[in-house]
């Protein structure tokens, strides 16, 4: 990164603090919960979740008895925001997440993301009945199209009737709210936002690594901070490389994703030591210093230069579903 980029990396980092002419900033307008865990708005919805959300892939990974006891925790502890997707596992993670929201009205404690793999109508419809009865509720909070990782995602989304059904399931009252996510290249995020659908969630991989090669946070980030989308960070750690080969602390990759302008960053969870790591760096979460910030760029420049660790943008990497829905 020259110092052109870094500066403008900087500047579009720190302007995070600041309403810089935005409206009220997300992180301006991070609040305390009577749980200890800060919470965010969500876009231009009204609605606000926790900074840091539990993620559906990993917590299906867990045996039975163990997820539903850590979503039952994490609940307790104020995670408010649950994300999952139709694929996820084959469908496990969605019938355990199901199966911890079923009791003691902890569905009603949570804003419930899942995501839609299908581009045409009859599929769209079909997976988010599946989705319904997996997590065994009437409406989804937020319903995101998964894995815009082809250049003619959103076209497909647009001309084959994905879009059209989820907008009949909104009407209807099964969903509240649609997004879309992807982790391959920020064009095809920029493609999803220059269709004229006003988005209300798009979720993005954030990492100091990210800031380096094909970057979400300078490409994509600005755009939905500028039309008060709601951000959803994910691949914080980048698939778990950040802490375990570049030897960087989980607890410092994760601040340096909320310090951007998102509303929640996503965070893979599969035991109770991962969960309680999370929530404590979330109740102490302070924004990282533009002096940190500037550390962290430097330390990683090299190992960040060709997307090397990260291997969701440059390897094959993803749902075997959309492999095969695109003929690979």
């Amino acid at each position: 990164m020259n110092e052109t980029d870094r500066r403008r990396f900087l500047k579009t980092a720190i302007a995070s603090l600041t309403a810089a002419g935005l409206g009220t900033d997300v992180l301006a307008d991070q609040q305390a919960n009577p749980a200890g865990i800060p919470t965010r708005p969500f876009g231009k919805t009204g609605e606000r979740v926790s900074i840091v959300g539990l993620g559906g892939y990993h917590i299906g990974g867990a045996d039975d008895k163990e997820a539903v006891a850590i979503m039952h925790e994490a609940i307790d502890e104020g995670m408010t925001f649950f994300d999952n997707s139709w694929d996820y596992r084959n469908g496990r993670s969605e019938e355990l997440m199901g199966k911890a929201l079923s009791t003691d009205g902890r569905r009603d404690k949570v804003f419930l993301m899942t995501k839609v793999c299908a581009r045409d109508y009859k599929g769209a419809r079909e997976q988010l009945e599946d989705s319904l009865r997996r997590l065994q509720t009437e409406t989804i909070d937020l319903w995101q199209f998964h894995e815009i990782n082809w250049d003619v995602d959103p076209d497909w989304i647009f001309d084959q009737g994905g879009l059209k059904y989820a907008l009949e399931a909104k009407k209807a009252g099964k969903v509240r709210y649609i997004g879309f996510t992807g982790h391959k290249h920020f064009a095809h995020h920029l493609k999803m936002l220059a269709n004229p659908f006003e988005w209300d969630s798009v979720q993005m991989p954030i990492s100091v690594l990210d800031a380096h090669f094909c970057s979400f946070q300078k490409n994509v980030l600005p755009e939905c901070t500028r039309r008060k989308i709601a951000a959803i960070g994910m691949k914080s750690l980048s698939n778990g490389i950040l802490p375990t080969q570049l030897k960087m602390s989980a607890e410092v990759c994760r601040r340096f994703a909320l310090s951007l302008p998102i509303s929640v960053l996503a965070c893979g969870i599969s035991s109770r030591e991962n969960l309680r790591q999370d929530l404590a760096m979330a109740r102490a979460f302070k924004p990282i210093t533009e002096k940190d910030i500037d550390d962290l760029l430097a330390q990683t420049k090299e190992a960040g230069r060709e997307g090397k660790f990260e291997p969701h943008k440059t390897t094959r990497f993803g749902s075997a579903y959309h492999f095969r829905q695109h003929g690979e």
